[in-house]
């Protein structure tokens, strides 16, 4: 009996582009930031702002769930076609109080998976059994890669200056779908 490859998918940065929202919530309390002016993931801590009131902040975006843009056009039918070559579950680190946002913003763009998994801290994810990751985090690829786990990193602004020869880099989701293809052939 053959066990189903199982891909841990991330959200906020790698389907769902949440920093979009929080730039245009920040933008008019604070200093005006663009995206490309995040190159690090700790970027607030560059612009003094509170780790904790980012990441509350970045909750609060997830309240108004249905004006959070994708990351990219056509998701939905791309993580159609990942499902057809193995089982797509959602992890995601987040305030539990977002699940239900996160999951009606899923469900609103159409995006199937098999289990829906939360974790308090990005680096949880670490001790969960997946074949392979799809992240944006680098703090989380390092964990995972040093942890001896496959990653798929999404580029993102932040993760530019990461670049561990283990990781995979992709640009768009549909990328993943052939170096997937490949490490199930290798396992």
């Amino acid at each position: 009996m053959t066990t189903e490859f199982k891909i841990g998918l991330d959200v906020d940065g790698v389907l769902a582009d949440v920093i979009h929202t929080w730039l245009d919530y920040n933008n008019k309390i604070r200093r005006s930031i663009s995206k490309e002016e995040i190159s690090e993931w700790d970027f607030w801590q560059r612009y003094k702002i509170n780790k904790y009131d980012f990441y509350k902040e970045l909750s609060l975006c997830w309240q108004t769930w249905h004006k959070i843009p994708s990351t990219e056009a056509n998701l939905s039918t791309t993580i159609s076609a990942l499902s057809n070559i193995g089982e797509v579950d959602i992890v995601t680190a987040r305030e539990e109080s977002t699940h239900t946002y996160v999951k009606s913003w899923l469900s609103y763009q159409k995006i199937a998976y098999k289990n829906y998994v939360g974790v308090l801290e990005g680096v949880e994810k670490t001790k969960l059994d997946y074949d392979i990751f799809i992240d944006d985090s680098p703090i989380n690829a390092k964990s995972m890669l040093d942890a001896g786990k496959s990653v798929i990193l999404y580029t993102q602004p932040w993760n530019l200056s990461f670049n561990d020869p283990r990781a995979e880099r992709i640009f768009q989701l549909k990328d993943a779908i052939p170096i997937i293809k490949t490490l199930i052939q290798e396992t």
